[in-house]
């Protein structure tokens, strides 16, 4: 399977690589079996990608700390746009009574996730592009929360457009907010329930949509408010509860493909241990006949990053994603134990709060290392501080690898330096 001649999508075409580029960055990964140094291991940074929480550069020192280190995520703006896309063409083909106060004005509220990860910024980004509220500031849109914007004055979105039934209707973002627990943990559930409630008393009637940074938020509000008030919420992540949600009128999530995301996080830390190609069993076939689809991810080679493609998940599909925890078929072949021995990996979660990683990712890791022959140890972080993480790596000389989930994009530097010792 050559990644550099698949066809991609144009959203797509300016992470395409050349085969060779992949080739060449591949071969790179072959391993030492005598490897002593922490410091020389095989990395793999995943969900959150080393970067400039400000400005979304990937910090390249993070991304090359050794060559056994790469990147596991989705494709952040891809997936965004799916979801500014999903969002725009419900309301589209809605009717007048969409507008619950017949002002004219289709009012949505936002529920951030947080302010510092590039992922939450896109997702701001694109649905603001989608509904036409974006606002430009150095070609970039704004991503920042508004707060309240009841009178459309804000300057950071503006109001944009729909027709419905021949009738012109005002699309406007009337408050967004980070959704943060009194704590410091970003995309807070609970916190965003506490926001709806406020937002529902200064001014429910005029609320028309709700979207949300990810699923365990926009369930939270879909549970407490929306849907016995008719109205739609849109989610992001693609969790069990939230897509069985949808039979019940929750409106529709993206997957972020957690069952490539957890394969691949895992399958190049074994690569690595066995000094073979990055790619075998990703790319290209293994002896066990593992291998994943070339419309399930690609490779970005200056950024050292294995991306999977979402999915739009709505009720016309919902069903086949009822089960977000389930292994992906195609790479769930078990290994031989006697070409690929066991080996000790150390991963971390971040938060216990965060649905999509502690509900589907974790559990699809655990199951993942059973067929990759891997001894895994996962502790869980408390959402706000990266020493809740550290701390409960005190022998990183136990494990033969690591696979880490930060607590903030620019705070690399702190898990380079515990396996710099």
């Amino acid at each position: 399977m050559n990644l550099g001649k698949k066809i991609l999508p144009p959203i797509l075409l300016a992470f395409a690589v050349t085969s060779s580029a992949c080739a060449e960055t591949a071969s790179t990964s072959m391993m030492n079996d005598a490897i002593i140094s922490n410091k020389d291991k095989p990395v793999v940074w995943f969900n959150r990608q080393p970067s400039n929480s400000e400005t979304g550069e990937p910090d390249y020192d993070a991304i090359t700390f050794n060559k056994h280190t790469y990147y596991v995520g989705a494709d952040t703006e891809q997936g965004a746009a799916l979801q500014g896309e999903m969002i725009i063409k419900y309301i589209s083909e809605c009717d007048s009574s969409l507008d619950r106060n017949g002002d004219g004005i289709i009012g949505y509220v936002l529920a951030i996730g947080d302010d510092g990860h590039n992922s939450s910024a896109s997702r701001t980004r694109a649905e603001r592009k989608a509904c036409g509220t974006a606002v430009k500031k150095n070609d970039v849109i704004i991503s920042d929360a508004v707060e309240l914007n009841l009178d459309g004055s804000s300057n950071i979105v503006q109001d944009g457009h729909v027709t419905l039934e021949g009738k012109d209707y005002i699309i406007r973002e009337l408050a967004s907010k980070e959704m943060k627990s009194p704590d410091g943990a970003t995309w807070n559930a609970d916190a965003a329930a506490v926001a709806l409630d406020e937002w529902v008393k200064q001014f429910g009637d005029d609320i028309d949509v709700i979207i949300s940074s990810n699923d365990g938020m926009g369930l939270k509000m879909f549970d407490n408010w929306a849907h016995s008030n008719g109205v739609p919420v849109f989610g992001y992540d693609a969790n069990g509860d939230c897509v069985a949600a949808i039979k019940d009128g929750f409106c529709g999530s993206i997957s972020q493909r957690a069952e490539v995301q957890a394969y691949m996080t895992l399958r190049i830390i074994r690569n690595c241990l066995d000094g073979v190609d990055a790619n075998t069993g990703i790319a290209t076939i293994d002896e066990a006949g593992n291998v994943l689809n070339e419309a399930d991810f690609y490779y970005a080679d200056r950024e050292r990053a294995f991306k999977a493609l979402n999915l739009a998940v709505t009720e016309d599909n919902y069903q086949s994603h009822l089960d977000p925890r389930a292994t992906y078929d195609m790479v769930s072949h078990q290994l031989d134990a006697k070409t690929h021995p066991r080996k000790k990996v150390w991963i971390n979660i971040y938060s216990d709060k965060d649905d999509f990683l502690s509900q589907t990712y974790q559990p699809l890791l655990q199951q993942y290392a059973y067929t990759l022959n891997l001894d895994v140890t996962i502790v869980i972080g408390n959402g706000y501080d990266e020493s809740s993480i550290t701390s409960q790596l005190p022998n990183p000389s136990e494990y033969d690898a690591y696979a880490i989930n930060m607590i903030k994009t620019d705070h690399a530097k702190i898990y380079m330096d515990l396996l710099s010792k």
